[in-house]
């Protein structure tokens, strides 16, 4: 019976051992999406607020009104 129990035993480490290897596989995927996701979402970020600072640049340039109106004062209907 002690030989059959040392077979279970080993048995259970290994399966232990795969579940946690796994389980840290998984772990370092999902934290390397996340990270990928962040850095991601900081280029769009930054890229936006460098488009609206052009933006502004522009109309502020061009005397535009901020309100984004459009108005064909002069020219003929």
């Amino acid at each position: 019976m002690t030989n059959q129990q040392n077979t279970d035993q080993q048995g259970n480490q290994i399966s232990k051992g795969v579940k946690d290897t796994a389980g840290a596989a998984f772990h370092a995927v999902h934290s390397a999406l996340e990270k990928t996701e962040n850095a991601a979402m900081n280029t769009v970020d930054k890229t936006a607020n460098a488009v609206n600072g052009l933006t502004n640049k522009s109309k502020n340039k061009a005397g535009t009104p901020s309100n984004n109106s459009t108005t064909n004062k002069g020219l003929p209907h």
